[in-house]
């Protein structure tokens, strides 16, 4: 299987550069992933697709501020994405630039390029971009302090305001991520109620969003990827859920590909906290999600191809190529899918 087979023609103006003006008000693609028909809605429409007794699963994480610029001893400017957390540790860092181990970089302050008397200090240079660092203060604090919201680089704009707002779901609780759970960003209060008011449960787990997610596939052997593991957390009470959704007949939707992860790597291992490194990709048999809300992903993407696995490629190609033809915006600002 090679990743070149998972693309499509994304041309740049169907890109969502930013997110729309109001929360919520985006497009909704619903594939019938067993007959291929698709339907154009509202993502405010999607408690019209829910049913009854349905359980739709929701991440928890909080995106962290967690773009760091930095300048070396000598003025040459570093920067810096803390990564996501790791039992409690936030001790990785993606990086620009060359680094060596004991480089010792001078935090800025991203609101007026000043400098800080925080030090982060390199520990080991890892592969892809990555290494371990170390701080005279908890980087969290770091991050909170001075860092900027950390959006893709394909939006090639630097965070503002509106972002640091948009760029994080309305029940965002759990700090620790460096990307946000995009399927969650046009969900409102709302919908939200609308949704349980239908008699849909709503349940919560964490998986904090790191390299896992994001981190390019860089051979064209699917089988030749290993994903970057990603804390996770599934609590008792959503089990439980789980549990009885199953047992009653009804639909477990995973919100994102984040929870689709989250709750198959539970399935297969029987692991309800620690790191996740599930690569999910056509081929692999589902064991508990029956529904998927998520965005229009990158082409030959980690996320396109666990979609791919949902829906089938040959039935959501022909989805994705509806969209780009019609009036949709791609990507993590943009419109959402719901494969049913």
């Amino acid at each position: 299987m090679l990743v070149s087979d998972f693309n499509y023609n994304l041309p740049e103006n169907k890109i969502a550069i930013r997110p729309p003006k109001v929360r919520g008000t985006t497009n909704l693609l619903v594939l019938n992933r067993q007959t291929g028909e698709i339907a154009d809605s509202k993502y405010a429409n999607l408690v019209d697709f829910l049913e009854p007794g349905d359980l739709l699963i929701l991440n928890d994480t909080r995106v962290m501020r967690s773009r760091v610029f930095t300048e070396l001893p000598d003025g040459r400017p570093r920067e810096l994405v803390v990564l996501e957390k790791h039992d409690g540790e936030i001790d990785h860092v993606m990086y620009r630039g060359k680094l060596h181990v004991g480089d010792q970089l001078t935090v800025k302050n991203v609101a007026d390029n000043s400098k800080t008397t925080d030090i982060i200090t390199v520990k080991e240079i890892l592969g892809n971009g990555t290494a371990t660092v170390t701080a005279n203060r908890e980087l969290t604090d770091i991050v909170a302090n001075y860092g900027n919201v950390p959006l893709p680089p394909y939006l090639h704009r630097d965070a503002d305001k509106e972002d640091i707002e948009r760029y994080q779901t309305i029940w965002a609780k759990e700090l620790g991520s460096a990307a946000a759970p995009t399927a969650s960003l046009n969900m409102t209060k709302e919908l939200l109620q609308k949704i349980q008011a239908k008699g849909i449960q709503v349940k919560y787990l964490t998986l904090h969003v790191g390299l896992g997610t994001f981190l390019p596939i860089r051979s064209d052997n699917v089988e030749d990827h290993h994903m970057h593991s990603e804390w996770f957390l599934l609590p008792d009470d959503t089990i439980k859920a789980i549990k009885a959704t199953k047992a009653a007949g009804h639909r477990v939707i995973a919100v994102g590909t984040t929870v689709t992860r989250t709750l198959e790597f539970w399935a297969k291992t029987g692991k309800t906290a620690g790191e996740d490194d599930i690569f999910i990709y056509p081929g692999f048999k589902f064991q508990v999600i029956d529904g998927l809300v998520t965005n229009f992903h990158a082409p030959k993407s980690t996320v396109l191809m666990l979609t791919a696995a949902f829906a089938g490629w040959e039935k959501l190609k022909p989805a994705y190529e509806h969209a780009v033809a019609g009036n949709y915006k791609l990507l993590s600002y943009g419109d959402s899918m719901f494969i049913c």
